[in-house]
């Protein structure tokens, strides 16, 4: 696929301006790649009418220098391989079923996977797996008619120029920014479009916290054909009265707020898309968060299309973490675990990943370095702590159907 062709379309965009017209929202679910899904299987399911299903199987292998840790027991045992020069596991096992025509619509992604990140130790699925269970996206989806329609159920971000799994972007390992963003939240969302502006709204629990006070929000102009422009933004409506010990995967992401602007460029062979983001943490000494801080940061993503079976990603991407000066720097401070870069840092990252894919059959290569300003004792430090740098590279190879 490419959103760089008419057999894709934008994840978040599908929603927001087809809102249920016909269009399948896993062929489009990627925010930015050059991977297509072959069409979905059809079936009659008898009172659930015509139902399309779909799947991914793949996996990866890598090599990285100044792997965390020199070999951290730690993170073996907690599911990661980032401890590791070379490892391998699986990225994608999924099976999606969905229902995408009349009033009362559904979708269904069930599976193992696994979210590789720049700058993070690389887990394996079925750490990744613990996060959101075997079943990471869910909703039921109500279409009164095709410009307004409502979704219930566990969803993707509305953040972020990245989505959750590798077949869904540019690149293999997810980027510094996409760190800081939510993944995957519980609770319900709008969604209208009228002409060349679309609109979601969703109430949910943010960063999995099983506490609904969160609002998201995106907004996107459709200038012409194609370039398009973007603006999102989440917060939480008053304190979550999270600690340390909830469930959320990140009960500081929960109490923050995110905003971001995106531009994206599609026409030919060609896609590219900058985006800026900010994110403000207030003061929470439930979690520790004695003072406020800032992170920003911007990226720019693009596709080339060689021919129809071969493309080159690219991303290039800054981070700026903020917090006092000496404000944690080690693995376990606040800035770590919503960026893996220490308090009062920065981080620079460039990613390649030339892709092949013929019919259901994709495979591609990736060459990642990222530079820190600091030492974080986590993401790439080694087994001294003394390196801000680590290079990394890795194959993924997969089907569709």
């Amino acid at each position: 696929m490419s959103r760089y062709n008419s057999k894709n379309r934008h994840f978040r965009r599908a929603i927001l301006a087809s809102l249920c017209v016909g269009l399948p929202l896993i062929a489009g679910v990627a925010n930015a790649s050059p991977l297509a899904l072959p069409n979905p299987l059809k079936f009659c399911a008898g009172p659930l009418g015509q139902l399309d299903v779909q799947g991914v199987a793949s996996g990866m292998a890598f090599y990285q220098d100044n792997p965390p840790g020199g070999g951290d027991t730690e993170a073996d045992l907690a599911g990661l391989l980032g401890a590791k020069r070379v490892g391998a596991s699986i990225t994608n096992g999924m099976v999606i079923i969905q229902k995408e025509n009349g009033p009362i619509q559904f979708y269904i992604q069930a599976g193992a996977y696994s979210f590789p990140t720049l700058a993070e130790p690389i887990p394996s699925a079925t750490n990744d797996i613990n996060l959101f269970g075997a079943l990471p996206v869910a909703y039921l989806k109500i279409a009164p008619s095709s410009n307004y329609s409502m979704e219930i159920g566990q969803l993707p971000t509305l953040i972020g120029a990245e989505s959750a799994f590798t077949y869904q972007n540019i690149n293999i390992e997810r980027g510094l920014l996409w760190d800081m963003e939510p993944i995957i939240s519980r609770g319900i969302q709008f969604n209208a479009s009228a002409g060349p502006v679309s609109a979601s709204l969703a109430w949910t629990d943010g960063y999995f916290s099983n506490r609904y006070n969160v609002l998201s929000g995106l907004l996107s102009y459709a200038i012409n054909g194609s370039n398009t422009v973007s603006i999102y933004g989440q917060g939480s409506l008053g304190k979550s009265r999270l600690t340390s010990n909830d469930a959320a995967y990140s009960p500081i992401g929960n109490e923050s707020q995110i905003y971001g602007i995106e531009y994206e460029y599609s026409s030919g062979p060609w896609m590219i898309e900058p985006y800026f983001q900010y994110m403000h943490t207030p003061s929470a000494p439930a979690l520790g968060v004695d003072h406020s801080f800032d992170n920003y940061g911007g990226a720019l993503l693009a596709d080339y299309s060689f021919t129809k079976t071969v493309s080159l990603g690219a991303r290039a991407e800054y981070l700026h973490v903020g917090g006092p000066l000496g404000y944690g720097l080690n693995s376990n401070s606040i800035a770590s675990t919503l960026t893996g870069l220490p308090a009062d840092s920065h981080a620079w990252s460039i990613t390649l990943t030339p892709t092949y894919q013929d019919g259901g059959f994709f495979a591609r290569a990736e060459l990642s370095y990222v530079t820190a300003s600091t030492p974080s004792g986590y993401g790439f430090s080694g087994a001294d702590g003394t390196n801000t740098n680590q290079l990394r590279g890795m194959v993924e190879t997969g089907f569709m159907f």
